[in-house]
């Protein structure tokens, strides 16, 4: 087996260190462009409900959300979709609504809104973690 002297090792190293840094920051360029593209991606399906919501409701988009989650006029996936952008807007106003809905028990898609959306929505609009909500505002 051949012994590298050590200039040579020392360029083979410089080698990979190179390729380990394009390689990270690669990885974190990736990883912020695929973020970006879900705030988008969310945004717009934000906004189609809120335009939804105000086509029925005029007005505010937050109280027309909150008129069309609590309409017994829409099917509750439709309602579901209410109450998740209302959790992506993360507007205070909405929470008597929302919490009036939870009960923190199973959910049953078939006959109520569902909880686990709902516990999420309630979450946003007390102002936790939203990662996606500076594009809302």
């Amino acid at each position: 087996m051949k012994k590298h002297t050590e200039p040579e090792q020392k360029r083979r190293f410089a080698g990979w260190k190179k390729v380990l840094v394009y390689g990270v920051v690669s990885c974190v360029v990736l990883v912020l462009v695929m973020f970006v593209g879900i705030c988008f991606s969310i945004r717009s399906a934000v906004r189609q409900m809120c335009a939804e919501a105000t086509k029925e409701y005029p007005g505010d988009r937050v109280k027309a959300l909150i008129a069309y989650a609590s309409s017994e006029n829409h099917s509750l996936k439709k309602r579901n979709r209410a109450v998740w952008a209302l959790g992506q807007i993360g507007d205070k106003s909405a929470l008597a609504v929302l919490e009036s809905y939870y009960t923190g028990g199973e959910c049953d898609h078939e006959k109520r809104l569902c909880q686990r959306e709902l516990k999420h929505a309630i979450y946003g609009c007390k102002g936790g973690l939203n990662l996606t909500a500076w594009l809302l505002r």
